[in-house]
């Protein structure tokens, strides 16, 4: 049979996972591939650390030239995180004559353009299935499957971290402190799991989305972004009452005036897909104009559903269909015209939930609708417990209200006139509702 030689540049969690499926099912990636998908070299910093994979003599190296100077190795696995020395490090393997397959949707979302175009110039290609919700095949689905469709809209639930940190504090009522440890333990998060949590990781994959989708060029930091590290218990506690949960979600919706694109903690309605998404999966719905809704649902963290998505790009790289579609495609062109503009982030119309810590004294509700009725907003309804523990009538309370639809403007130019009424004893949180 004929055989393909391989490398993997990073030998970290998702690299491992890459080995493991190589080395100990060669039979089945050979049955895909027509050909034997052969382990050559890994190359990593520092060759005498104890590895969760039992590799071969001689695979294993610190030197990226064992893998630029041999010409047999034609597919390289680039599974180095952070911006450098992966582009770096990229360049010099495209410039080598190698394919490139890679899960940094960090080092996409930035220097795809310049990647991308290069790779065209040299006529090589990257595969990049695995940069965006682990073992979902979304990226070939939505430049591939629905190639015939105007995509509408695209919601997800992009980082399966975040998913998990929210679902244990909700079902289980877990500190966000202990969950995140405890992430770090499976596998899910990073040492720093600061651009997981803070709403980077999915403004970074939802940008790739929304090129792929929309042709929209976007710099990924300018997409409105919120995390979950900020996120109150409190606030996970009123959604269910209102029959909602808090997920992490990312937006992006085609308008003729241009297209929406938002990362946030949004109120989602129970029963709905996206509200039932657990843990460390992902989840994607998307529209378009001929088939509709679809809904994409699996793992987005862990090291195999990522190794998965690798090793398929690899198979597909290997038998030359990646190469077909990377240069017809043209993704991340430089001379590629955007197609689609961002809309004015203030013009964007949703309901919002607000939670206000009051002092419960008599026309302290009346007080907050007038603000909020000046600038075009009505109450849809409002939830204020009594305390019942017989401390005085004004001791702060929280006050929780869900509004009709208001622009993103009116609501955030509401938000800093009601903090800043007498009655309103501290900062008031702000939430997108999604039903």
């Amino acid at each position: 049979m004929e055989k393909t030689n391989v490398a993997i540049v990073g030998l970290g969690t998702v690299g491992t996972g890459v080995a493991r499926l190589l080395l100990d099912h060669g039979d089945r990636t050979a049955r895909h591939a027509g050909r034997t998908m052969w382990l050559k070299k890994a190359v990593v910093k520092d060759p005498t650390k104890p590895r969760d994979v039992d590799l071969p003599k001689g695979v294993l190296t610190d030197s990226l030239d064992d893998v630029i100077d041999d010409p047999e190795i034609t597919v390289v696995a680039q599974l180095i995180g952070g911006l450098e020395p992966a582009r770096t490090v990229m360049l010099r393997l495209l410039e080598s004559g190698k394919d490139i397959v890679t899960a940094n949707k960090a080092l996409l979302a930035e220097h795809g353009p310049e990647l991308f175009t290069r790779a065209r110039e040299l006529g090589r290609s990257i595969a990049f299935e695995a940069a965006v919700a682990g073992g979902i095949p979304i990226i070939a689905n939505i430049s591939q499957c629905l190639s015939a469709n105007q995509l509408r809209s695209l919601e997800g639930i992009l980082n399966g971290t975040s998913n998990f940190i929210v679902t244990q504090m909700d079902e289980n009522g877990s500190s966000y402190e202990d969950v995140v440890r405890e992430a770090q333990r499976l596998g899910y998060a990073e040492a720093d799991p600061t651009m997981d949590v803070d709403g980077t990781d999915a403004a970074q994959k939802l940008a790739i989305l929304a090129h792929l989708a929309f042709g929209a060029t976007v710099d990924w930091s300018e997409i409105p972004r919120v995390g979950i590290d900020q996120l109150d218990p409190n606030d996970l506690k009123y959604a269910k009452e209102l029959d909602y949960r808090i997920k992490l979600l990312a937006v992006a919706n085609l308008a003729e005036d241009g297209l929406e694109l938002s990362v946030g903690p949004t109120l989602v309605r129970v029963g709905t897909p996206l509200a039932e998404v657990r843990d460390a999966f992902n989840a994607i719905r998307v529209i378009g104009d001929a088939v509709g809704p679809v809904f994409y649902h699996g793992l987005g963290a862990g090291q195999m559903p990522t190794a998965s998505a690798v090793v398929a790009d690899m198979i597909d790289t290997a038998v030359g269909r990646t190469r077909l579609t990377f240069q017809t495609l043209e993704y991340f062109s430089i001379d590629q015209p955007p197609r689609a503009k961002l809309r004015d982030a203030d013009t964007l119309v949703g309901r919002y939930y607000y939670r206000l810590p009051v002092a419960n004294h008599p026309g302290t509700l009346a007080a907050i609708a007038t603000v909020l009725a000046k600038h075009g907003i009505s109450i849809a309804s409002v939830i204020q417990h009594e305390k019942g523990d017989g401390s005085q009538h004004l001791d702060p309370v929280p006050l929780v209200i869900m509004t009709h639809e208001a622009t993103e403007g009116a609501a955030r130019a509401a938000t800093s006139e009601i903090e800043s009424l007498s009655a309103v004893t501290g900062p008031v949180v702000r939430l997108r509702v999604k039903d």
